[in-house]
């Protein structure tokens, strides 16, 4: 798991945040400078380091630093980077309809998870050689896989758009500017964009650069979830090869309750071990609190440390 980019995906409420925020300390303690982006709407991560964090990164203890990006904020840094793209490429005139037509268009569906995905695309991009390790704590399942799908999908779209300015602009220079070609700084912004697109998708689906974590916990509803979501990203060519196995019952739990719930449990863990043949399986155990203080956090991450070198050896 030494990748330089990984995101951490899984049902809500299976310790999806704490897992990344204790994966992400034990990459700081090994001396890697490591940066942690919380893209959940829930955005647990401040308060699980007890601190107040912006879409800015933040130092939050040696070697690791952190950010929240919100996508209803940054859909609005978005629709307002687009206007004053636009200043100088519209007439005066239309200027109040092009803002109106942005408007609406920033509240269709997509629009916040489109400028979501293009605020990633930067962090990625600009952050990954100030980084050894890019751990996104992504929102809940769903969310994540229109996330991570949204390069191919914005490629296309962007191909089709310059499909179209390149036809206009070529009539453009038969009928009006004598076989001269048209400047068109609209066609350049979109080329732009597009080769970030493709950048970022060359990294995410390079499985040297980038992995794919998913956390469940062993119970029915997180295993199928969990399969159904494997399979939907392989046929977008993203390829998960680690599971965190969030919340087993330790082996000194006792008392007949926990006893009749350690029956349930291991057949749902013979269950993940059957399904999950082609992913390498880490299993945390639950632990008696709430991960709520750095140092639990530390003690988890300590935790996390262990079972993943027990599993791999």
């Amino acid at each position: 798991m030494n990748e330089k980019v990984i995101f951490i995906g899984g049902k809500g409420g299976v310790g999806k945040s704490t897992t990344s925020a204790a994966l992400a300390l034990v990459r700081a303690k090994e001396g890697k400078k490591t940066l942690i982006v919380s893209t959940d709407p829930a955005h647990n991560l401040g308060d699980i380091f007890h601190t107040s964090l912006t879409h800015e990164k933040e130092q939050l203890t040696e070697n690791l630093w952190g950010m929240e990006v919100d996508a209803e904020e940054e859909s609005k840094r978005y629709i307002e980077g687009v206007k004053q793209n636009l200043q100088g490429l519209v007439k005066s005139k239309m200027v109040e309809e092009v803002h109106r037509q942005i408007d609406m268009a920033s509240a269709s569906p997509g629009a916040e998870e489109a400028a979501l995905f293009d605020r990633l695309t930067a962090i990625i991009l600009e952050e990954k050689d100030d980084f050894d390790q890019i751990i996104f704590d992504t929102a809940p399942t769903g969310h994540t896989l229109r996330l991570l799908t949204l390069p191919e999908l914005m490629t296309v779209w962007i191909d089709g758009m310059l499909e179209k300015r390149k036809k206009t602009n070529d009539n453009y220079t038969q009928l009006l500017n004598d076989g001269e070609p048209v400047e068109d700084p609209i066609y350049d912004v979109l080329q732009k964009r597009r080769e970030k697109f493709e950048a970022v998708r060359e990294i995410v689906l390079d499985e040297s650069q980038t992995n794919f974590i998913f956390v469940m916990i062993p119970e029915r509803l997180s295993i199928l979830e969990t399969k159904q979501a494997i399979e939907q990203l392989h046929q977008h060519h993203f390829h998960i090869r680690d599971i965190f196995v969030n919340k087993v019952l330790p082996a000194h739990a006792d008392g007949k309750f926990l006893e009749k719930r350690r029956e349930i449990e291991k057949d749902h863990l013979a269950k993940i071990r059957e399904t999950f043949t082609d992913q390498h399986l880490v299993e945390i155990p639950l632990f008696e609190e709430d991960v709520a203080t750095l140092k639990q956090l530390e003690a988890f991450s300590s935790h996390l440390h262990r079972s993943m070198t027990q599993e791999k050896g």
